[in-house]
């Protein structure tokens, strides 16, 4: 598929009506169709994994060409330059959240980015850092518990951030770090009390988010029919 086929399938799909939701939600690209994300997967699956299309779609910097550039990309193919530019270019967290998942968290570098990323400034790279944190949480199944207890100092220091897309993508890394077995369960409370004992507002928030997610009675059931 070539990118100027893509931009004509984008055009034919693009909704107006699609923009003005899209805003209401803090998806603010700079430019977009308004095409939604299973129309982008099909389009994704039907051009294949292409190393020069994910850079040429990157490169015209619409929101839906660089979510396609995300799905397309060959992960064997990303250098560490290239990690560094596209996260530095992030400016919403949709992109910063579809770009984590569809790509980055498939990465040899993705634990190690996901440290470095959630000690840096930039409001949308330090997102990704707990993003990546909470989709290996998810995908990486076969990875010790001590490799995710090692994000609690940084889920520490980030649960202060004030920023609402920051402090959101703290809570959600603590919150699927405690989902994956009963011992770290166990952990991310433990931690979150300790969290929500700080000064900083944000901090209280993060911690009220995690616990009551990781406390309920459905996930009090999943232990249960889990030792069943």
């Amino acid at each position: 598929m070539k990118s100027a086929h893509v931009l004509r399938r984008l055009e034919a799909l693009s909704s107006e009506e699609a923009k003005r939701g899209m805003a209401r939600y803090g998806i603010t690209p700079r430019q977009t169709y308004g095409v939604s994300i299973p129309h982008l997967r099909a389009m994704a699956r039907e051009a294949g994994k292409d190393h020069r299309l994910a850079q040429q779609l990157w490169a015209v910097d619409t929101r839906e060409t660089r979510i396609l550039a995300s799905m397309v990309e060959e992960p064997a193919r990303v250098s560490d330059e290239q990690l560094e530019t596209w996260v530095g270019e992030f400016d919403y967290w949709e992109i910063c959240d579809q770009c984590c998942m569809n790509l980055f968290e498939k990465l040899p570098a993705a634990y190690r980015k996901a440290r470095e990323w959630s000690q840096r400034r930039p409001e949308f790279v330090r997102r990704a850092g707990f993003v990546l944190m909470a989709r290996l949480a998810v995908s990486d199944r076969e990875t010790e518990d001590e490799r995710f207890q090692q994000f609690f100092p940084f889920i520490v220091q980030g649960a202060c951030d004030q920023r609402i897309y920051v402090k959101k993508g703290v809570s959600w890394a603590l919150r699927q770090i405690g989902k994956r077995n009963r011992e770290l369960n166990q952990r991310a409370v433990a931690l979150a009390g300790e969290i929500g004992a700080q000064k900083s507002a944000a901090a209280r928030w993060v911690a009220r988010d995690v616990l009551r997610e990781l406390t309920s009675e459905g996930v009090r059931r999943r232990w249960e029919k889990k030792r069943a």
